[in-house]
């Protein structure tokens, strides 16, 4: 017999079975979406309440700035997706039926 073939078979055997696709776990459809739905909420209720802190009671400035730029970015990248999803109904819209 020889040794590198029964060496080889070993080998095809372990990474075969690392290499089996792994069940997923199932996820309901929209639970991804309501996900970074609440995501954009909470960033942009973190920045209102920084922003009221600074006002009130003079918190660091630093903070406020970073607050505000996160919160700009969540409601541009909200903005963007919206026009997206606009822009790909429009779209469907005008496809000949």
């Amino acid at each position: 017999m020889d040794i590198r073939s029964s060496f080889a078979q070993q080998a095809y055997g372990a990474g075969r079975s690392i290499a089996q696709p792994k069940p997923q776990e199932q996820t309901p459809a929209g639970s991804d979406f309501a996900k970074i739905a609440q995501n954009f909420a909470q960033t942009v209720q973190q920045g209102e309440a920084q922003a009221q802190a600074a006002m009130t009671t003079g918190a660091d400035p630093h903070a406020l700035v970073t607050a505000l730029a996160e919160t700009s970015l969540a409601v541009e990248t909200a903005v963007t997706v919206r026009d997206k999803v606009v822009e790909a109904y429009q779209e469907i819209l005008r496809m000949p039926v």
